[in-house]
């Protein structure tokens, strides 16, 4: 028998998560492969930082994580779950690697206000109450909301669910957090960390750019039941201390 968690909330809209990408020939499983975890004490991963214009280069970027070890043993048992029982194609790296487009291209949606556009790739429910919260932001944390692919420097799994309704829809969800450099000017004591995460992007003699490290958690959820359309969409949206 298959071991599915019960859950009765998942009457959520569903529509097609790929739009967008597949006229850019990058579909959710098509994707360069990020690094696994490489222990579960202590998770570091170092890239290099550009600007958009390419001036300043080889700056050295360090994000620290501390993943929970039942939760990474947990996730990868449903990995398999999914694997064996719902996608044999299925590939954790894969996904990562078309979540981080997503996340980028929606956050940028988010901070341009474009919520019509959000059609498709964001459950019709989640939509009204974003746009509801974005409606008060100041327009520092409305620029905070942008995620440039280039400023993503880490990429985990947050929790992965399998579910049924009651009348026997199945469900996968699959929580993804990243963390993203912004340059909007935020004051110290209004995003979580910070203070502790400021990254200064300059060379010699020239003025340096402050860029602070603020994280995201999405959603990501997919209706496996016969006979429907197998996409996926985003039915959670959490910007640390900017969209909660």
């Amino acid at each position: 028998a298959l071991p599915l968690l019960r859950c009765c909330n998942c009457n959520r809209p569903f529509t097609v998560f790929v739009r967008f990408f597949t006229s850019r020939s990058l579909l959710i499983n098509q994707s360069r492969r990020l690094a696994p975890v490489a222990s579960v004490v202590c998770n570091v991963r170092r890239r290099w930082y550009s600007s958009e214009r390419g001036k300043h280069k080889n700056q050295k970027v360090m994000v620290v994580g501390i993943p929970n070890p039942f939760i990474w043993f947990r996730t990868r048992v449903y990995f398999f779950l999914i694997r064996t029982y719902f996608d044999k194609e299925f590939n954790i790296d894969d996904f990562t690697d078309g979540a981080k487009q997503a996340f980028s291209h929606v956050s940028r949606l988010l901070s341009r206000y474009r919520f019509e556009a959000l059609e498709g790739l964001v459950a019709k429910d989640l939509i009204g109450k974003l746009q509801e919260k974005c409606s008060h932001l100041p327009l520092s944390h409305q620029r905070a909301l942008s995620a440039e692919s280039d400023d993503i420097m880490y990429t985990t799994t947050g929790d992965v669910g399998i579910y049924y309704d009651d009348n026997g829809r199945k469900f996968v969800s699959i929580l993804m957090r990243f963390w993203y450099l912004t340059s909007a000017r935020l004051p110290d004591d209004t995003v979580e960390g910070a203070r502790v995460f400021q990254v200064s992007i300059g060379g010699d003699g020239e003025r340096p750019e402050t860029k602070r490290l603020l994280t995201a958690n999405y959603e990501f959820q997919r209706e496996f039941t016969q006979g429907v359309t197998p996409d996926w969409i985003i039915t959670r949206i959490e910007h640390s201390k900017l969209l909660d």
